[in-house]
């Protein structure tokens, strides 16, 4: 019940991050709805494709993709506002970040994945949704520019990973990890940290 609810509580970041950028790019409304269930659902399609689940969690039952179809439309339609609200798009985003990624580990972990590849699908589950995203409206993914991003999802999926293999709490382990997800991308906001960048060539 806590995986699940933490994973609409993702989808819900999710896809009004997705569907906030489609709209600045200036699509329709039906651009706007895909590039929201692609942003909230393509990290999780990817995650259940790499452990063999199939069809997809998310595409087998309806409420995922009500609920990000809801979402998308409600930004579209109170964009003014919701553009407004930067700091709480950028904590929605993140927020959506640390869910997917210790939830996916946890999810590949119980799978029966190794911790290597649990971490690794972790980072790719809350990655994923946002790198399609920037492709489907031609920008360079967040996730390969300098912003610490990829690494704040790798962090919370190590810590996940280490709970597990010490016997902690799954639930709490999953929260803890996903805040420090959280923590770690906002403070990183904040303070302008990024990932080192190669010099231009002269």
């Amino acid at each position: 019940m806590l995986l699940t609810a933490l994973e609409f509580l993702g989808l819900v970041a999710f896809a009004a991050s997705g569907a906030l950028a489609a709209v600045r790019a200036r699509l329709d409304v039906f651009g706007v709805v895909v590039v929201g269930l692609t942003t909230a659902l393509g990290g999780g399609v990817i995650r259940d494709v790499l452990l063999g689940i199939h069809p997809p969690t998310t595409l087998r039952n309806w409420p995922y993709l009500a609920v990000c179809a809801a979402t998308a439309l409600v930004v579209f339609v109170f964009h003014p506002q919701v553009a407004r609200l930067r700091r709480g798009v950028l904590l929605a985003d993140a927020l959506g970040l640390g869910v997917f990624a210790t939830a996916g580990t946890t999810i590949a972990l119980n799978a029966g994945a190794t911790v290597y590849a649990a971490c690794l699908i972790g980072m790719t589950t809350g990655i994923g949704g946002g790198a399609v995203r920037d492709l489907l409206l031609r920008e360079i993914p967040l996730v390969l520019r300098k912003e610490i991003y990829a690494v704040a999802a790798l962090a919370g999926s190590v810590l996940v990973a280490i709970g597990h293999a010490v016997h902690l709490p799954e639930g709490p382990v999953t929260v803890v990890s996903a805040a420090a997800v959280v923590t770690v991308r906002m403070v990183a906001l904040w303070r302008h940290w990024n990932a080192p960048v190669a010099r231009a060539p002269e």
